[in-house]
This record gives structure tokens, sequence and C-alpha cells, in this order.
């Protein structure tokens, strides 16, 4: 008589304000833990993950799950994930010219998983034009506009549920259209594209249009009922949960208002599971850069010109709706920050190491206050406060990094200080973009 395996759980979590390698890591783990499912928990179609092969080939994984390029490996879009049908589309396009053919068989997508439409994407993108000089920062795929109406009127949200019945979905969809549009009536085009998303949201006739290419993907992926999300959780096998952008941007941690509408915590893992009546212990991994990065406007006291220069970055540019990509030292501030943000941990893993010889990273231990005052750390509020987090925001504004003298001479080094300031084990470290590169703690400073 054979037993079934146990099914094992765990996820990864970003400490950063996102591109931490969260997707190789997803990748490399899929492979070395035969992982049969990839669990998207937060976050929408926002997310840029990038997986790079050996072969060259290369996804920046949006909605679809970082392990999709392992045969069998299933995404499950599980709620509260914000869902963009016809992005969905773009990106499976995408992904059959990389060689993966059957995305679409392979996800399931929660019936109650809110959706973006068009006219969340254009008021999203008309909100931040709108705050000019004072931009929150913004991805312009309208996730955010999505939350936001799905808030302030949670019985008139678009679930992906809806589009299964295409007279109630057009009911919701004009419904949104037209709350959104007389919200915007009276704004005066703050950019040169601004018209084009008004004149969208006074288009009654494209909520007809846009079912008509969403339907593709509900038919390839129809809604999956609790639950049938569930049984695939409990499938024998390894679930990792792939976190969206990083525990700095968190909708409550983060610094407002320069956040997403998303939780990043093991709360937010361990939710998905106790929705789907599974009572089972998740191991939870922190996802770090080697140096900090921060895409768009918000504080980043460690930024340093010279690195911008140094590394480059291949997938993350400077154009287009998230700004600039900057990038810092590594900030022990703002380690500590993350660690009591994200919740219990239990071990690390770091992306870039193969960026620390030679590169002159140094550790921020402190800040110097626009005031003079030496911070070591920053108070934590017990409760979510977002005055609270709106000061620390301005206080980052204002801070002058204070580092250790001498640089970060080698990745073993570099390894040594993170576990001696957050107190956990890493567990993998990765010296390039592929899952290849990606070695254990024993091998981190000797031999691959």
């Amino acid at each position: 008589m054979t037993t079934a395996a146990p099914t094992r759980y765990a996820s990864l979590l970003g400490l950063g304000f996102g591109d931490c390698g969260k997707g190789l890591f997803t990748d490399h783990l899929c492979g070395a833990w035969q992982a049969h499912t990839v669990v998207r928990f937060n976050g929408g179609a926002q997310a840029g993950h990038n997986v790079v092969l050996a072969d060259g080939r290369h996804h920046t994984f949006s909605q679809f799950g970082a392990g999709s390029f392992h045969a069998g490996v299933a995404t499950v879009l599980a709620s509260p994930v914000v869902v963009h049908p016809t992005a969905l589309r773009v990106e499976e396009e995408a992904l059959r010219r990389v060689g993966v053919a059957d995305a679409f068989a392979r996800l399931l997508i929660d019936a109650r998983c809110r959706v973006t439409t068009p006219f969340h994407q254009a008021a999203g993108r008309l909100r931040e034009w709108a705050r000019g000089a004072a931009a929150h920062g913004t991805c312009g795929v309208g996730v955010g506009e999505t939350v936001r109406q799905a808030l302030a009127a949670p019985d008139d949200a678009l679930r992906y549920g809806d589009l299964m019945h295409r007279a109630q979905a057009l009911d919701k969809l004009q419904a949104s259209r037209t709350a959104l549009r007389r919200e915007f009536a009276d704004m005066a085009p703050a950019h040169p594209e601004a018209a084009e998303e008004l004149t969208l949201l006074g288009d009654a006739s494209l909520a007809e249009r846009w079912l008509d290419a969403a339907a593709p993907c509900v038919r390839l992926s129809p809604p999956a009922s609790a639950d049938a999300i569930g049984a695939r959780l409990a499938h024998p096998g390894t679930v990792l949960f792939e976190g969206a952008q990083g525990v700095l941007l968190d909708e409550w941690r983060g610094f407002h208002p320069h956040t997403t509408w998303s939780t990043i915590s093991t709360s937010a893992v361990e939710a998905v599971l106790h929705d789907a009546g599974i009572d089972a212990p998740v191991q939870h991994l922190g996802v770090l850069r080697s140096y900090l990065t921060r895409h768009g406007p918000g504080p980043l006291p460690t930024h340093d010109r010279a690195l911008d220069a140094r590394f480059a970055e291949p997938h993350n540019a400077d154009e287009g709706w998230q700004g600039a990509f900057r990038r810092g030292h590594p900030d022990a501030v703002l380690l500590h920050h993350a660690l009591a943000a994200v919740g219990p941990l239990d071990g690390l893993v770091v992306s870039h190491l193969d960026a620390v010889e030679g590169a002159g990273l140094r550790w921020c231990t402190g800040y110097r206050t626009a005031g003079g005052n030496h911070v070591a750390s920053l108070p934590f509020s017990k409760e979510p406060d977002l005055d609270h987090q709106h000061a620390l925001t301005r206080l980052l504004q204002g801070a002058q990094p204070l580092y250790e003298s001498h640089p970060v001479a080698t990745a073993q080094a570099w390894v040594e200080r993170v576990e001696a300031l957050g107190g956990l084990p890493v567990r993998f470290g990765a010296f390039g973009p592929t899952r290849g590169t990606v070695r254990a703690r024993e091998h981190i400073g000797g031999p691959a």
C-alpha cells in the first residue's frame, strides 16, 4: 500500500519595493521542490516577475505564475487577486511565442476575483495625471482603481464569475463607466493624452466590445468555485505562493501614499488557505535583492546615482507609467521595518549576489533627519494607520543615510551581514538571472 505524499506549502514574499527576484525564485523552486501549483494571492496585472531561461528565452510574468515554464505547473489566481482578462490574453500569446502553449489550460481563476476593465484603467491614469508633481506612482493598468471602486460599492463590483452572465456583466460595466465619467466630468485635461481617456469613459459602446474581447479568456479558463480552488491546493505535492510587489509598498505598511492597493504578508497567504478550508503550516521566505531598487516616486534614502550607472537593468526601463528605476545601497532600517510588517518568516532568499563584489555596496545602519536627529529604526504601529505611515514617508524623504565604514567585499560577507541583521538564515542565493545560478546557503562563497 502506498501513501500519498503530504502537501507542502511555501511562500515568496518581497521585502523591498518590488523587483527583488520573486519570479526567479518561483521558477527555481518549482523545479527544485517539484511544485504542481503556483498561487497568486495579491495584486493584479501590475506585477512584473522576470524569468530568464538558460537558452535565452525570457518572459515577464504579470498574471500567470512564474513557474509556467515547468510543464504541468498550474497557476491559481485566488481571491483577492484583481484579474485583467484582456491582459491575460495578451500574456498568453506572449507565452506561446516562448514555447508555453497551454497556459490557459493550466489556469484556475477564482470566480470571486475582482475584474479590471478599460474604465478602471482610464480612471487610474486620469487620477494620477491630476496629481501632477504630487503623483503617487502607478503602473497605469487600473488595479488600484478597481480596488477603490469595489471597496466603495462592493455589491456593484464586477467579479470574474459575472463574466459568465453577459447581461449582468454589461449592467455592472455600464454602471462603473457612468460613475467614473461623472467623477471626472469637470476635469480639465492635465496631460496631452487625458482627453483620450476621458473620451473612453464616455464611450457607451465600449462595454460590449470589451466583453467580446474578454470572452476567449472566460471560455478557456472558466470561473473556478471555491471548492475547485481548495481541491487544487490540497493536492499532494508542493504549492508555492508567489507574492506580488514588496512589503515596503504594502497598502497599510508601505510609505503612504506611494503604495499599492495590495497586502503583502504571511497572513495574506494563510487567509487563502483558510478560505479553502486548509489548516497547514506554510514555509514563508522573504525575498531580497543585494541592493535596493525602487520604480517610480517615493522615498529611497540610499539612492545612489553611481549605482544607477553601474547596475544594468535589462527588464525595467525608466520610460512608461512607473517612471525612473532607481538603485540604492542595502538598508538595515528598511529591512527591519519590512520584517516587522511582513509577519514571521522561516528564512530569506537573495538575488543579484553576483553584483556585490567590487560594487562598493555599503550597509546603511541609520539616518540623520532634517532636524539633525539620529534614527536607527522606524517606529512601528501595531494597528494599520495611514497617518502614521505618511509621517514615516516625510521622515524618509528628508533622511540622510549613515553607512558602515567599509563596503561589503563578497557575497559571503553580504549574506553573513543580512543574517546577523535579520536573525534569519539565507536559504538560497542567486548569482545571475537564471535558475541555474541559484545556490543553496552552504555553497554561497564557494564553488557552485
